[in-house]
């Protein structure tokens, strides 16, 4: 059973218990789905300063939403459109400062003003998207871009 509790020290060492504690509430469970909805839960239970956590699904060579937290959002973005489908297209991390600033952005929440997307691999071929939204400017730091990229790593593995 997961219990909400209250994360302390120093932000690292905060992403690894979350990061443990990801593995250990999928483990044993084959759904994707079920999976993906259990670590957007995690995460929006997770980080401060966000307004919108979830993943977006490759199918048909563009993105379809998957499980999330917040408010409802674009259904599909084509892959290289936007901070997701650039993030998808180049397989690589991309973190924006200020969405407003990045070409082509899609505003699917007007709140939002930084976003960090981490790509998801499954056997190095693209599976979708984490995607990460703040209602504040440079919410993201490299902190935020190593864990998360280390959470996503785990997560694949559940896949």
């Amino acid at each position: 059973m997961f219990k909400v509790q209250a994360y302390e020290g120093k932000l690292a060492d905060q992403y690894e218990l979350v990061i443990k504690q990801l593995e250990a509430l999928l483990e044993g469970e084959p759904n994707s789905m079920a999976n993906l909805s259990n670590a957007s839960a995690v995460l929006n239970q997770f980080l401060d300063r966000i307004n919108w956590v979830g993943f977006y699904l490759v199918e048909n060579n563009e993105l379809v939403l998957g499980p999330f937290q917040g408010l409802p959002a674009c259904v599909r973005i084509p892959i290289g459109k936007g901070v997701c489908g650039t993030a998808a297209a180049m397989k690589k991390t991309v973190v924006v400062e200020d969405v407003h600033a990045f070409p082509g952005h899609i505003a699917c929440d007007s709140a939002s003003q930084s976003e960090i997307v981490i790509p998801i691999l499954k056997n190095g071929e693209l599976y979708g998207v984490l995607d990460i939204d703040s209602p504040e400017k440079n919410r993201f730091d490299h902190v935020d871009e190593k864990y998360l990229g280390k959470f996503v790593q785990a997560l694949e593995r559940f896949l």
